[in-house]
């Protein structure tokens, strides 16, 4: 990515609220935002992850200026199944492919321009890497996304702004119409100068409104939503607090920045009028793009199960950028360390001390209070909290208890909650938990509860 331009959750981490046994006041329906399906659908997923690939790759730079040979772009081994099996493998549940970056090369053959695939050596000139590269997904069952840099240094018409928002929307509409359902549109703000020395003015109602008309189901992520809204950092942090709902006014449009616009993406709104969650992005590597020098920089299995920790840990999701090599392939080493994160976070979660032991909720007003008694005392040091954000998300301020030896002794508190919130906190022995609601948006619901044993030690 280059403008300020893991993880799904296996069947061992994925926990849901657990059951209510019962509620001492009804839990009114409350009038605030809530997701769409297809924005349930995408929170659930929990990470995606994102996949630099074009001519940068083989000029072994960031950002293209648009003068690329499209000769230049031959991965010879090119695999896009070895990149959704990896995905799958390592628990991820979406993937995201820069059909075109800010270079203008198309990885698809458009019929908008000569610099794509079509006119390089790839495939004879007959490859189409989207085609491959969807066909992958579905094949290993993840939702496919899409994204179309609306910066382009290439095309000759780009900064004469109505004939290259139809080109475009041209190029959008061949991405929307001849690939199936497409779950996430992914846009940036990017906006530099055209080969013709200047700046475009994109039409952002008209490219949102085409990819609703010709993608119902897909959300669309920007900076400005209007579906999905960036973090703020291209650190994969998500922000504490973290609300799903945001002020669309403080975000006007994709690319507006300021101290102010980044506090917005990186907090929402509590009062926020519409439902936008945040999605976490950063790399797995120091670029975007693949480079040979940084096969020794990739980020370390402890480090992704930090970003894990900070982003849906956080009520967001993560996008992790995993580049494929010039032979159009994942690294071994980015899979090492995808793999031993996702390892680590199977061992992590493998057991919820609160299984099979109902949540008993007493909710008076905006104040709650949520408790587990455990089967056996167990050993804990991670709990995750989690709201039922087909609701709404209401919880502003928390604070986290837990029975030892007969006394309630105070873990852990915090500010949001919304889809997950996982809290660490010095291992200790426990026979109950109570989450108190401190502060709300509004009635809060249920909270659910799981608890697991500390790292590097066993429950119990």
């Amino acid at each position: 990515m280059d403008r300020r331009s893991f993880i799904a959750t296996t069947a061992a981490l994925a926990v849901g609220t657990p059951m209510v046994a019962r509620t001492h006041e009804p839990w009114r329906q409350p009038v605030r935002p809530r997701p769409t399906a297809a924005q349930l659908q995408w929170q659930r997923d929990e990470l995606a992850m994102f996949l630099h690939f074009g001519v940068n790759t083989f000029t072994d730079r960031e950002w293209g200026d648009g003068t690329e040979d499209p000769a230049i772009f031959n991965p010879a081994q090119l695999d896009a199944r070895q990149w959704a099996r990896i995905a799958r493998t390592t628990g991820f549940r979406a993937m995201v492919l820069t059909a075109k970056h800010h270079d203008g090369f198309c990885l698809w053959p458009t019929a908008t321009t000569n610099h794509s695939v079509k006119a390089s050596p790839f495939r004879g000139g007959s490859g189409d890497v989207v085609r491959e590269f969807v066909e992958a997904c579905r094949a290993e069952g993840l939702r496919v996304g899409l994204y179309c840099s609306p910066w382009d240094r290439n095309h000759p018409t780009y900064g004469d702004s109505d004939r290259y928002n139809a080109v475009f929307h041209q190029q959008l509409t061949e991405l929307l119409t001849q690939y199936g359902p497409i779950h996430e549109v992914w846009f940036d703000g990017a906006n530099g100068e055209g080969p013709n020395g200047k700046k475009q003015v994109y039409d952002w109602p008209a490219n949102f409104g085409l990819v609703k008309r010709l993608q119902p189901s897909a959300v669309i992520f920007s900076d400005a939503g209007p579906d999905v809204r960036w973090c703020g950092n291209e650190k994969g942090m998500a922000g504490e607090p973290n609300w799903s709902t945001v002020d669309p006014a403080l975000v006007p449009y994709p690319g507006a920045d300021g101290p102010r616009i980044i506090a917005a993406l990186q907090h929402g709104d509590r009062d926020g009028s519409v439902w936008r969650p945040s999605e976490a992005d950063t790399s797995i590597r120091p670029g975007w793009f693949y480079h040979p020098a940084q096969d020794g920089d990739v980020r370390s299995v402890e480090n992704l199960v930090e970003l894990y920790f900070n982003s849906v840990g956080r009520n967001s999701k993560l996008l992790l950028n995993v580049p494929p090599t010039r032979a159009g392939l994942i690294h071994d080493v980015d899979f090492a360390r995808l793999a031993g994160m996702r390892s680590r976070l199977n061992a992590l979660f493998a057991t919820d001390a609160t299984a099979a032991s109902p949540v008993e909720s007493d909710i008076r007003g905006r104040r709650a209070s949520s408790s587990v008694r455990l089967l056996n005392p167990a050993r804990i040091g991670v709990v995750r909290l989690s709201e039922d954000i087909e609701q709404g998300q209401m919880v502003a301020r928390y604070e986290l208890a837990g029975l030892v030896d007969g006394t309630w002794r105070p873990l852990t508190a915090g500010t949001t909650i919304g889809h997950a919130k996982l809290d660490r906190f010095p291992a200790v022995t426990v026979s109950a938990l109570r989450v108190t609601v401190t502060d709300a948006a509004d009635t809060p619901g249920p909270i659910g509860i799981s608890a697991y044993a500390a790292p590097g030690e066993s429950a119990g």
